[in-house]
Protein backbone atom coordinates (compact mmCIF):
# COMPACT_ATOMS: atom_id res chain seq x y z
CA UNK A 1 0.00 0.00 0.00
CA UNK A 2 1.68 0.59 5.87
CA UNK A 3 1.70 4.27 5.64
CA UNK A 4 3.52 7.47 6.10
CA UNK A 5 2.75 10.59 4.17
CA UNK A 6 5.49 9.89 1.71
CA UNK A 7 5.07 6.78 0.01
CA UNK A 8 6.68 4.09 -1.74
CA UNK A 9 10.00 5.92 -2.11
CA UNK A 10 12.29 8.45 -0.28
CA UNK A 11 12.27 9.28 3.38
CA UNK A 12 9.90 12.16 3.64
CA UNK A 13 6.51 11.15 4.78
CA UNK A 14 4.54 7.96 5.02
CA UNK A 15 1.94 6.63 2.70
CA UNK A 16 0.11 3.49 1.84
CA UNK A 17 -1.90 1.97 -0.96
CA UNK A 18 -5.40 3.26 -1.42
CA UNK A 19 -8.68 1.61 -2.18
CA UNK A 20 -11.73 2.21 -4.32
CA UNK A 21 -15.02 0.45 -4.72
CA UNK A 22 -14.34 -3.16 -5.50
CA UNK A 23 -14.71 -4.26 -9.07
CA UNK A 24 -14.37 -7.47 -10.99
CA UNK A 25 -10.69 -8.43 -11.27
CA UNK A 26 -9.14 -7.74 -14.63
CA UNK A 27 -5.63 -8.30 -15.85
CA UNK A 28 -3.68 -5.50 -17.45
CA UNK A 29 -1.10 -6.53 -20.05
CA UNK A 30 2.20 -7.39 -18.42
CA UNK A 31 4.31 -7.76 -21.57
CA UNK A 32 7.96 -6.93 -21.04
CA UNK A 33 7.77 -7.18 -17.26
CA UNK A 34 9.88 -9.41 -15.04
CA UNK A 35 9.61 -9.48 -11.26
CA UNK A 36 12.08 -11.21 -8.95
CA UNK A 37 13.00 -11.27 -5.27
CA UNK A 38 15.92 -9.12 -4.17
CA UNK A 39 17.36 -8.57 -0.68
CA UNK A 40 15.63 -5.58 0.87
CA UNK A 41 18.97 -4.24 2.12
CA UNK A 42 20.53 -4.34 -1.35
CA UNK A 43 21.56 -0.85 -2.57
CA UNK A 44 19.20 -1.07 -5.56
CA UNK A 45 16.33 -2.06 -3.28
CA UNK A 46 17.16 0.82 -0.94
CA UNK A 47 17.13 3.25 -3.87
CA UNK A 48 13.67 2.11 -5.00
CA UNK A 49 12.32 2.25 -1.46
CA UNK A 50 13.53 5.82 -1.15
CA UNK A 51 11.91 6.73 -4.48
CA UNK A 52 8.67 5.15 -3.30
CA UNK A 53 8.67 7.12 -0.08
CA UNK A 54 9.48 10.41 -1.80
CA UNK A 55 6.67 9.78 -4.28
CA UNK A 56 3.98 9.17 -1.67
CA UNK A 57 5.31 11.77 0.72
CA UNK A 58 5.38 14.49 -1.92
CA UNK A 59 1.83 13.65 -2.86
CA UNK A 60 0.73 13.89 0.76
CA UNK A 61 2.44 17.21 1.40
CA UNK A 62 1.25 18.70 -1.88
CA UNK A 63 -2.31 17.82 -0.91
CA UNK A 64 -2.12 19.07 2.66
CA UNK A 65 0.59 21.77 2.66
CA UNK A 66 1.14 22.62 -1.03
CA UNK A 67 4.81 21.67 -0.88
CA UNK A 68 7.14 18.73 -1.46
CA UNK A 69 8.65 16.76 1.36
CA UNK A 70 12.09 17.69 2.62
CA UNK A 71 15.13 15.39 2.69
CA UNK A 72 14.97 15.52 6.49
CA UNK A 73 11.36 14.34 6.47
CA UNK A 74 12.25 11.48 4.16
CA UNK A 75 15.11 10.39 6.37
CA UNK A 76 12.83 10.49 9.40
CA UNK A 77 10.18 8.44 7.62
CA UNK A 78 12.73 5.84 6.52
CA UNK A 79 13.90 5.52 10.12
CA UNK A 80 10.36 5.34 11.53
CA UNK A 81 9.08 2.88 8.92
CA UNK A 82 11.90 0.45 8.14
CA UNK A 83 11.38 -2.22 5.51
CA UNK A 84 13.75 -4.77 7.02
CA UNK A 85 10.86 -7.17 7.73
CA UNK A 86 10.35 -7.63 3.97
CA UNK A 87 12.88 -10.45 4.12
CA UNK A 88 12.87 -14.21 4.72
CA UNK A 89 11.63 -16.13 6.53
CA UNK A 90 8.47 -14.01 7.00
CA UNK A 91 8.67 -11.58 4.11
CA UNK A 92 9.81 -10.96 0.54
CA UNK A 93 10.90 -7.86 -1.36
CA UNK A 94 10.43 -7.82 -5.14
CA UNK A 95 11.94 -5.65 -7.86
CA UNK A 96 10.27 -5.22 -11.24
CA UNK A 97 12.03 -4.58 -14.54
CA UNK A 98 10.39 -3.50 -17.78
CA UNK A 99 12.25 -4.29 -20.98
CA UNK A 100 15.35 -4.71 -18.85
CA UNK A 101 15.04 -1.38 -17.03
CA UNK A 102 14.51 -1.11 -13.28
CA UNK A 103 10.88 -0.04 -12.96
CA UNK A 104 9.32 -0.72 -9.57
CA UNK A 105 9.02 -2.67 -6.37
CA UNK A 106 6.66 -4.28 -3.88
CA UNK A 107 6.94 -6.17 -0.64
CA UNK A 108 4.90 -8.63 1.39
CA UNK A 109 5.21 -9.84 4.97
CA UNK A 110 3.25 -12.21 7.16
CA UNK A 111 0.87 -10.56 9.62
CA UNK A 112 0.91 -11.43 13.30
CA UNK A 113 -1.66 -14.17 13.87
CA UNK A 114 -3.10 -12.13 16.75
CA UNK A 115 -4.42 -9.48 14.35
CA UNK A 116 -8.23 -9.81 14.57
CA UNK A 117 -9.77 -11.34 11.47
CA UNK A 118 -6.47 -11.80 9.67
CA UNK A 119 -5.26 -15.31 10.39
CA UNK A 120 -2.91 -16.81 7.79
CA UNK A 121 -2.60 -13.39 6.17
CA UNK A 122 0.19 -11.39 4.57
CA UNK A 123 0.42 -7.63 4.24
CA UNK A 124 1.14 -5.84 0.98
CA UNK A 125 3.74 -3.08 1.34
CA UNK A 126 5.72 -0.53 -0.70
CA UNK A 127 4.03 -0.94 -4.09
CA UNK A 128 5.71 1.48 -6.47
CA UNK A 129 6.13 1.89 -10.22
CA UNK A 130 8.45 4.59 -11.51
CA UNK A 131 6.54 7.43 -13.24
CA UNK A 132 8.02 6.74 -16.68
CA UNK A 133 6.79 3.13 -16.50
CA UNK A 134 3.24 3.75 -15.29
CA UNK A 135 0.31 2.66 -17.42
CA UNK A 136 2.25 -0.27 -18.88
CA UNK A 137 1.00 -3.06 -16.63
CA UNK A 138 3.65 -2.88 -13.93
CA UNK A 139 1.15 -2.75 -11.09
CA UNK A 140 -0.52 -5.90 -12.37
CA UNK A 141 2.84 -7.67 -12.76
CA UNK A 142 3.84 -6.74 -9.20
CA UNK A 143 0.52 -7.84 -7.69
CA UNK A 144 0.71 -11.19 -9.47
CA UNK A 145 4.23 -11.77 -8.14
CA UNK A 146 3.26 -10.64 -4.63
CA UNK A 147 0.32 -13.05 -4.55
CA UNK A 148 2.61 -15.91 -5.55
CA UNK A 149 5.16 -14.91 -2.91
CA UNK A 150 2.47 -14.61 -0.22
CA UNK A 151 1.18 -18.08 -1.04
CA UNK A 152 4.70 -19.47 -0.77
CA UNK A 153 4.94 -17.90 2.70
CA UNK A 154 1.81 -19.82 3.66
CA UNK A 155 -0.67 -16.95 3.49
CA UNK A 156 -4.28 -17.53 2.46
CA UNK A 157 -5.13 -13.83 2.04
CA UNK A 158 -3.39 -10.50 1.46
CA UNK A 159 -4.30 -7.34 3.37
CA UNK A 160 -3.26 -3.71 2.94
CA UNK A 161 -3.96 -0.25 4.22
CA UNK A 162 -3.65 2.93 2.20
CA UNK A 163 -4.62 6.56 1.96
CA UNK A 164 -7.79 7.96 0.44
CA UNK A 165 -5.86 10.25 -1.91
CA UNK A 166 -3.98 7.36 -3.54
CA UNK A 167 -6.86 6.78 -5.92
CA UNK A 168 -4.85 5.07 -8.66
CA UNK A 169 -3.52 2.49 -6.23
CA UNK A 170 -6.98 1.92 -4.82
CA UNK A 171 -8.39 1.40 -8.29
CA UNK A 172 -5.60 -1.07 -9.11
CA UNK A 173 -6.31 -3.11 -6.01
CA UNK A 174 -10.04 -3.11 -6.65
CA UNK A 175 -9.52 -4.32 -10.24
CA UNK A 176 -7.48 -7.19 -8.90
CA UNK A 177 -10.04 -8.44 -6.42
CA UNK A 178 -9.23 -6.56 -3.23
CA UNK A 179 -12.30 -5.55 -1.23
CA UNK A 180 -12.81 -2.96 1.47
CA UNK A 181 -12.81 -4.29 5.04
CA UNK A 182 -13.04 -2.75 8.53
CA UNK A 183 -9.82 -1.19 9.90
CA UNK A 184 -7.19 -3.62 11.15
CA UNK A 185 -4.36 -1.12 11.67
CA UNK A 186 -4.11 2.33 13.17
CA UNK A 187 -2.04 5.33 12.19
CA UNK A 188 -2.34 8.77 10.65
CA UNK A 189 -1.94 7.52 7.08
CA UNK A 190 -4.17 4.45 7.17
CA UNK A 191 -7.57 5.49 5.80
CA UNK A 192 -8.63 2.51 3.67
CA UNK A 193 -8.22 -1.21 4.40
CA UNK A 194 -8.54 -4.00 1.83
CA UNK A 195 -8.20 -7.77 1.69
CA UNK A 196 -7.98 -10.33 -1.09
CA UNK A 197 -8.47 -14.05 -0.60
CA UNK A 198 -5.85 -16.17 -2.37
CA UNK A 199 -6.45 -19.41 -4.21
Amino acid sequence: MTSTPRAQAGSRAPASPATEPTAEPTREPTTGWTVAARPVDDPVSAMLLREYLVDVADRYYQLHEERDSTPEEIEQALAEMPSDDLAPPRGVFLLAHHDGELAGCAGVRLIDERTPGLTRAAELKRVYVRPAKRGLGGGAALLTAVETAAGELGAERIALDTRLDLVEARALYARHGYRDVPPFTTGPYAEVWMVKELG
